[in-house]
Formats: C-alpha cells, structure tokens, sequence
C-alpha cells in the first residue's frame, strides 16, 4: 500500500510536469504558431525577427567565449595563454574577474531567452525565427574552452584508451601514462572510473582523438562539432514531433532548442547527452512515421550512446504494435520481437565497430560514486542522516544506500505503471514516455542538471500549460548555475544556492512580468490573456521580416 501510493503520488507530480490542462485543438490563439503552417492566431502571420534579442543572446555567449580562457573549464597548461602577456586571466583577481563577467555573460543569455519566449508567447515570432536565435547564440560557444563542466576532457581520454590498447570499460584516463596532455585535464572524479557510456560513442571519442592526437584545444571543438549532430537530428525531428504531439513548433524550439540548459550545457559544455537526445527524438519521429525499424535503429543507436535512452524503446513498441491490423496480443508479439531482433542487432554492430565488448554495462555503477542532493531519494537520506547524526555518530552510507534502493523500487513501478498505461499507443504513449525518463533522471542514484533533458526533448513537443512556463523557466536557469563555469559542483556551497535560487525564482517572474524588481517603475504583469499580438495590418511586402523587439 506504501509502494502504491508513493507510486500515485511520483506519478502525478511527474504528470503534472508534462500534462496540459488545455487539449491540443484549442491551443492555435495560446501557444504561438501552428505546427503545421507556422502561421500564428488570427492576426497574421508570425514572420517578425527579434533581432535585438538576438543580438543580446550572441553578445551573451561572446563573453562567455572571452572569459571561459580564464574562467571556464580551462587546460592545467594552456598553449595559448598559459605563460603569455594574457596569463593573469587564469589566476587571481583575473579569474575572479573573468567569472563575473563570464555570470554576466550567461545573465544575458538568459534574459535574451526570456525575450525571446515572451515573443513565442504572444505570436510574435514563427519557429524559423527560434532556431535562428538560437543557432546565434551557440555559434560563438564553438570555439569556447568547457563551460560548467569539464566532462568532454574525460571523453577524451576514454577516447583515447582503446587507441592505446586499453579497455576504457576496466580503467580510467589516469592510465594513459605516456598523454600527459589528456589525462591531466580530466575531472579527478574520472581518473580512475572507467567509462560508463556504450560502444558508439567510444567509437565517436576513438575518432575524435585519432583525428586530433594530444591537441586538446582542437578535441574539445571537435567533440562539440561532432556532439552536435545530435542538435541536427533533435531540430529536424521537432516539427514533425509536434504535428504527431499536438504542440507548437515555436514553444518546442523555445523550450527544446534555444533554452540555457541545450545552448550552455549540452552544446557550451559539451554533453554527448545532446547526440542521446537527438538520436532519441529523430528515432521517436521515425516510429511515430511508421518507419519502424529505422527508427528503433536510432534509438538503439542512442542507447549505445547513453544506456538512459533504453526505457524509451518498450514505449515504442506500442506505437508500432498500434500500427498493426491485428488482435491486440498478436500485434504486441509481433511488434516486441521484431523490435528486439533489430535492437541486438544494432548494438552488436556498434560494439563490433567499436572493438570494444559488453563491459560498459558494469560501468553504469560509475554515476552512482556521485552523491548530492539533485537525487531525490540521494537527498532524503541525506537529510535523515543529518537528523540521526545529532544524536549517534554514525555513517552517511546507509542511508544514501536504502534510500536509493527505495528510488529504484519505486521508478521500476513508475515504469511499469506507465509502460502499461501506454498500450493504446498514440501522443498519449509518447507523454507517459517522457514522464519515465524524467522518472530515470530524478530518481536514480545520482542526479545531473543535464540528465532533465532526456525526457524534456519528448514533453517539449506537447501541448503545454502556460502556467507552467516560468516554472520551466525558474528550473533551466537553476539547473545551469548548480555548477560553477570552471565545472565543480556547487549544491554545498550554501551562499552560492541561495543565490542561485534568488536569480532562478527572478527569471521565472520575469517570463510574465516586466521589471519584476520595479528597478525602473515599470513593475506590472503581462497578463495571459492579452499577450497575442495586437491586430495590425499585415507588412509591406517589401519587408517581410520586420525587427519585433
């Protein structure tokens, strides 16, 4: 009865993060432009570019790009400004200026992508304007050292490791004795962890260092370019997503394409979560598509990335059972099985590409090494031992421990509840989809901002509440800010998540309400209802994309 309810309960909180009050037909005049004509409400088409907030965003990550040399995830012996005239940006008073005019710079950003989603909101803006705005604000991130993480360094060494003979599924970059170049730049956490993802992407780091040898600077962008296949593949799926979903191809892109958490964390980072996520939702579209087994193929291929895309596949064998003309139980087993046979199929071509074998499912313990409080079942046994402490002196260990087993009872239920739930196929499938890997996210030993986006890729392209939205908003900037630029881990740092909450809870009044500080006297709230665009007459035909900030 306890399991049950706390099932009950998980389950509605997580609805309740991708549900709308509002059914899909009646969103045309609410949520932007229609996902099929890109026109907006009955007051013409959204063809405006903010160009202002274009412009603001790009001016945001060319800081980032200026100080991340000294402020972000930078190399321990930089070719470029580790002993020249430009060196005092890495030390001292330099880095400490760097970091704030790098926080500057992602304050920018988020206010550009405020902007840009009240735009969104009121019709203003058609998705081809989105996507420009967000493509802007990435392109100067191309040639930027790692922000807020430093993980891409140990994808380079795990690259590497098999290029030197050595199973990057039994040891970690700290054995590449003689790359000094690579392993010294990896996270301590790292050094010694073998890696935990699959077989493609070892094969894409294998590559990568082959092509780029110890030259680090030159591995990080070509690891990002690379990664950013996956943002290719998550921006061409999108609109075909929302048509099936019921969405708004502007609010997807808003939410998917050109938030902090994709153009910061995923691609600023980089995350190889961003190749997850983009085979993830091109293989969704293509089993929604009836083109069944390529689109199995690619999220198996996102399996083989990250092993968090797999709860997504059984969620697919309905759609393609749905698909099917015969007695329910005959469509699933023949859906199930084909569905299997392609999904070993494709992992075993990737693992023999990769010349690696099956020892990154062992390896999947690694994240679990982290413990903070961005896992909920990590935190409540945190806090219970907390309040045991004060009296007994005893461990932290077994209280994380029984609690994250708790976490994992209770997603296998989620799963399992949903996974039946979603027998019937269709958008609603793909919803309770979203809500598992969310549930895969929050409730797994350990917890990473960026791990939130491997549902919200699905859940984007769904219709959408728009009260929800400055909640959206309020997350992504919190999430980003629980690291700090150079990648440490900030969830301690009390003062730091004090402030970091302050700003988050500021961004999210901001979506609704202009100068919500009433720093100038213009303090009032952009009510819902009236936040379409005012009838005018349509454009001179001369001037097709008028400036709309």
């Amino acid at each position: 009865m306890v399991l049950h309810a706390l099932v009950e309960t998980v389950c509605n909180l997580l609805n309740a993060m991708t549900a709308t009050t509002d059914p899909a037909p009646n969103l045309d005049n609410t949520l932007g432009a229609d996902s099929d004509t890109d026109q907006t409400s009955p007051s013409g088409p959204a063809t405006g570019m903010p160009v202002r907030t274009i412009a603001l965003g790009t001016l945001g990550t060319f800081l980032i790009l200026l100080t991340a040399v000294g402020a972000a995830g930078v190399l321990v012996r930089d070719p470029v400004l580790g002993n020249g005239p430009l060196s005092w940006i890495r030390y001292g008073h330099g880095k400490m200026l760097a970091t704030a005019v790098l926080y500057a710079g992602f304050g920018l950003v988020v206010w550009a992508w405020i902007r840009l989603g009240r735009h969104v909101l009121a019709g203003r803006v058609n998705a081809r304007a989105v996507l420009i705005a967000a493509l802007c604000w990435m392109a100067p991130l191309i040639f930027s050292p790692p922000v807020f993480t430093r993980d891409v360094y140990a994808y380079l060494g795990q690259g590497a490791l098999p290029l030197q003979g050595m199973d990057p599924y039994q040891v970690g970059p700290a054995s590449l004795d003689g790359m000094p170049d690579i392993s010294q730049n990896v996270h301590y956490f790292w050094q010694t962890t073998p890696a935990p993802y699959g077989p493609l992407f070892i094969l894409l780091a294998k590559g990568i260092v082959a092509t780029t040898g110890t030259n680090m600077v030159l591995g990080v962008i070509l690891m990002r370019l690379a990664l950013a296949i996956g943002l290719a593949l998550l921006i061409w799926a999108l609109p075909g997503l929302v048509k099936h979903l019921g969405g708004k191809l502007p609010v997807a892109m808003w939410l998917a394409v050109a938030s902090p958490m994709t153009v910061v964390h995923l691609f600023g980072g980089p995350h190889n979560d961003l190749l997850m996520v983009g085979l993830l939702a091109a293989g969704t579209l293509c089993v929604l598509n009836r083109k069944h087994v390529l689109g199995i193929v690619l999220v198996t291929l996102a399996m083989a990335v990250k092993a968090s895309a797999g709860p997504a596949l059984p969620f697919l064998v309905w759609i393609w059972a749905s698909h099917l003309n015969s007695t329910f139980w005959k469509n699933f087993l023949r859906a199930a099985a084909s569905a299997f046979a392609i999904t070993v199929a494709t992992f075993a071509a990737a693992t023999f590409a990769a010349g690696v074998d099956l020892g990154w499912l062992p390896a999947l313990r690694a994240p679990a090494m982290i413990v903070n409080w961005m896992s909920p079942p990590t935190a409540v046994g945190e806090f219970l031992h907390f309040i045991v402490n004060i009296v007994f002196n005893v461990s932290k260990e077994p209280f994380v421990n029984v609690t994250r087993a708790i976490g994992i009872v209770l997603l296998v239920a989620i799963f399992v509840r949903q996974w039946w739930k979603a027998r019937h196929g269709g958008a609603d499938a793909m919803r309770r989809m979203a809500i598992v890997l969310l549930a895969v996210a929050v409730l797994s030993p350990a917890t990473l901002p960026w791990y939130l986006t491997w549902g919200f890729v699905i859940a984007a392209a769904l219709p959408w509440d728009r009260g929800r939205f400055p909640l959206v908003v309020g997350t992504a900037v919190f999430l980003v800010l629980t690291y700090s630029p150079a990648g440490e881990d900030q969830l301690y740092n009390i003062p730091f998540m004090i402030a970091a909450i302050l700003v988050s809870i500021l961004s999210a009044k901001s979506l609704n309400m202009l100068d919500p500080l009433n720093l100038f006297g213009h303090k009032r709230r952009i009510e819902l209802d009236d936040v379409g665009p005012t009838p005018r007459p349509a454009p001179p035909p001369k001037d097709p994309a008028p400036a709309v900030d």
